[in-house]
C-alpha cells in the first residue's frame, strides 16, 4: 500500500503527485504490461523459425 504524507495545508495537486511518482516508482503498470502481452515461449520460438525462414527466401530470390 502506499502512503503519501501530507504536511498541513499542502495542495492536493502537490499530493497527487507525489502519489503518482510513488506509484510509478513500484512498477505495477509496467509488470501488468508484461503480464498481459505474455507469450508462451513454443510461440516465440515459431515466430522466430518463420521469420528466419522468411528472410532466407529474400535473400535466394536477391541472387
Amino acid at each position: 500500500m502506499i502512503v503519501v504524507p501530507l504536511k498541513e495545508g499542502e495542495n492536493i495537486e502537490k499530493a497527487l503527485k507525489k502519489f503518482k511518482r510513488k506509484f510509478e516508482k513500484t512498477g505495477v503498470v509496467k509488470e501488468l504490461r508484461n503480464r498481459q502481452a505474455f507469450e508462451k515461449p513454443s510461440v516465440t520460438k515459431r515466430k522466430q523459425t518463420m521469420r528466419a525462414v522468411y528472410v532466407q527466401q529474400l535473400q535466394q530470390v536477391e541472387e
